[in-house]
C-alpha cells in the first residue's frame, strides 16, 4: 500500500472494502508525523541562528527516518494483521475438537491483531520529545509544521489504540487483556499530556486547536 499514489490510497480507503481502515490511517498518521519532524530538523540543520542546536537536530534525523519507513511498513502490516482471525473464521466447526481449535485459532489472531497497533501506537509515541524538540528549538519559520507534527502523532496514537482496544473486547485471556490495557492506559495519557505540554509550549492551547 505505501507504494501507492496519494489518490490511491485515499480512493481504496473511501471504497467498501474493509482495508486500509483506520488502523492503517493511525500508522500513516504517524508516519507523516515523524516524516515532518525530520523535515523540521532538516530546515534547522545549517542555519547560523540555530548552530547552538544544531548537532540536537542532526540526532533527530536518523530516528525519525527510521520510524517513518517502519510505520509505512505498518499500514500494510495493520491490515494483513486481522487475516489470521479472518482465517480462524472459515475453520470447521462440525466437532469439539475442530470447536476448540477454531476457539483457539480466533483468539491467537485477536491477540495477533492487538500486536501491530500496538506497536504503532508505542512508535508514534515515540516522535513526540523530538517533535517537541523542533516547536521548542528548531527553525522558527517551520513551527507550525512541528505542531502538526505533534498532532499527527497523537491521532496516530489515539487511533491505533482504538482498534488494540476493540480488539480487547473478545479476548478471553483475562490476565492478557489486563496487562494490555494497562499499558494502553498509560500510552493513552502521557500522549495527551504530551501534546498539551508541546502545544502550550507553543502558545497554543487544545481548546483554541479545537475551536
Amino acid at each position: 500500500m505505501k507504494n501507492m499514489t496519494v489518490e490511491q490510497f485515499a480512493m481504496q480507503t473511501a471504497s467498501n472494502e474493509p482495508v486500509p481502515g483506520g488502523g492503517s490511517i493511525s500508522a500513516l498518521a504517524g508516519a507523516l508525523a515523524a516524516a515532518l519532524t525530520e523535515m523540521v530538523a532538516g530546515l534547522t540543520i545549517g542555519k547560523k541562528k540555530y548552530a547552538e542546536v544544531e548537532e540536537e537536530m542532526k540526532k533527530a534525523v536518523a530516528p525519525m527516518h527510521e520510524i517513518c519507513e517502519h510505520l509505512l511498513d505498518d499500514i500494510k502490516r495493520d491490515s494483513e494483521s486481522f487475516d489470521l482471525y479472518m482465517q480462524a473464521l472459515t475453520l470447521p466447526k462440525e466437532t469439539e475438537e475442530e470447536k476448540a481449535a477454531r476457539t483457539k485459532a480466533m483468539q491467537d489472531g485477536l491477540k495477533a491483531a492487538v500486536a501491530v497497533p500496538l506497536s504503532v501506537a508505542k512508535r508514534a509515541y515515540e516522535v513526540m520529545p523530538y517533535a517537541e524538540a523542533m516547536v521548542t528549538k528548531g527553525n522558527k519559520t517551520a513551527v507550525t509544521d512541528a505542531l502538526v507534527a505533534t498532532m499527527m502523532a497523537r491521532t496516530a496514537v489515539l487511533g491505533a489504540l482504538f482498534n488494540v482496544k476493540i480488539n480487547l473486547e473478545s479476548i478471553k485471556d483475562e490476565a492478557f487483556v489486563e496487562e494490555t490495557a494497562k499499558e494502553v492506559a498509560v500510552i493513552e495519557k502521557n500522549a495527551l499530556a504530551y501534546e498539551k505540554k508541546i502545544l502550550a509550549q507553543a502558545g497554543v492551547s487544545r481548546s483554541a486547536v479545537e475551536e
